[in-house]
């Protein structure tokens, strides 16, 4: 009972576009969508989509904003959403026509459509189609076939790294390879290797980008480097969970203070909340949240809410994570004064058996959003007429 009250209010903060950590859309022009493609060695991931397509709004609301897609969409693709009955977008609707929404169009650096498919799809089936996108795009089963028949021609390792990284495939092996055979690391190749290959902070690759971070940030751009830092410490963050290693876990946060230092202390926080996520240390979570609260996210109410959010996707069921929660939600919805606010503050209640609460705080939220919002409406009134 309590997950399916924590995914009724989850769905309402994501209509209300609070989800931080989705997909990030690109919203410039189609011309420069296609510049920023080709300058980041990317696909193009385009919404088609209409204003009245029910669909689409599910995509829109559900999927789109999940941390699953977003960390995989953010690193793999320029994603745009396109409305594709607007005037203004009438030249892309002449391009690439779409018969019914919503169409997803994978779109490579030149305009040619990779892969085009119809209809909803759930985060797990979209992150699928990502990655099916992505391989009809890299030709990867040729690269294996030409790498394991031996050629090593530098050229042709960069370019086979590269896909393996768009891929989430390990490519750390074939990088220390052919760095090991290179008496010239200071090559502007060799260098542009280094922050290509640079895929985990638990590595020689990573200590070799560190060392030569100003050069590399020369030939490719500071933001080029300091993104490449931030998934590398991320990596070791994941590798750090999936072993339960704490020891990689601080090595990750060394790693980001030496190479980020603007970004480590936030940083430092996120990778220790998902750490004790993952391996489900309410104690430590608890403690590292209050450092968190107190450090980043003070009495700004967007940022409590998010957080708040976070915390019932963490822990749902635990009494400890709920009272705080609770403070911090209570906090939001007074200094916010959002109708999302308060129903999530009304979840809460609801989830720690104030049934009295939960009914006055989400009835507090209907009047706040009067006839603006249908589809928030009809959540929260589902929402009271299960506190009977």
């Amino acid at each position: 009972m309590k997950r399916n009250i924590v995914t009724l209010f989850l769905s309402i903060a994501c209509i209300a576009g609070l989800s931080a950590q989705g997909i990030e859309f690109f919203h410039g022009k189609w011309s420069e969508a296609l510049e920023k493609a080709k300058a980041e060695d990317k696909l193009i991931f385009v919404d088609a989509y209409a204003s009245w397509c029910g669909p689409c709004k599910r995509m829109s609301s559900q999927v789109f904003p999940d941390p699953k897609s977003g960390a995989f969409y953010n690193a793999s693709f320029v994603c745009l959403k396109i409305d594709m009955e607007k005037p203004e977008n009438a030249d892309f609707a002449d391009k690439y026509p779409v018969g019914s929404y919503p169409t997803l169009l994978f779109i490579d650096s030149e305009g040619k459509i990779v892969l085009k498919e119809v209809g909803y799809r759930d985060v797990d089936p979209f992150l699928a189609l990502g990655k099916k996108a992505l391989g009809k795009n890299t030709n990867s089963a040729d690269y294996e076939r030409m790498y394991n028949e031996g050629n090593r021609d530098p050229q042709f390792l960069y370019k086979y790294v590269g896909v393996l990284n768009r891929l989430g495939t390990p490519s750390l092996k074939i990088t220390n390879e052919y760095l090991a055979t290179q008496t010239d690391l200071n090559s502007d190749f060799n260098l542009r290797f280094i922050l290509e290959g640079a895929t985990e902070a638990d590595s020689r690759v990573f200590d070799l980008l560190l060392k030569n971070k100003d050069k590399i940030a020369a030939l490719a751009g500071p933001d080029a480097v300091k993104s490449k830092i931030e998934l590398a410490c991320k990596n070791t963050v994941k590798k750090a969970i999936s072993f339960k290693d704490e020891a990689l876990l601080k090595e990750a946060k060394n790693k980001m203070k030496a190479g980020s230092p603007d970004r480590a202390a936030a940083f430092g926080y996120e990778s220790d909340l998902a750490y004790y996520t993952a391996t489900k240390e309410v104690k430590q979570y608890l403690k590292v949240a209050g450092s968190y609260q107190k450090a980043v996210i003070k009495s700004n109410a967007s940022l409590q809410h998010e957080f708040v959010i976070s915390m019932l996707r963490a822990f749902p069921e635990d009494v400890k994570v709920l009272e705080s929660a609770e403070k911090m939600a209570k906090s939001a919805a007074e200094n916010g004064g959002l109708p999302e606010y308060y129903m999530t503050l009304a979840g809460i209640y609801k989830m720690q058996g104030n049934k009295l609460k939960a009914k006055t705080t989400a009835q507090k939220a209907i009047e706040l959003i009067g006839d603006k919002d249908n589809g928030m409406k009809a959540r929260i009134e589902y929402f009271l007429n299960g506190l009977g």
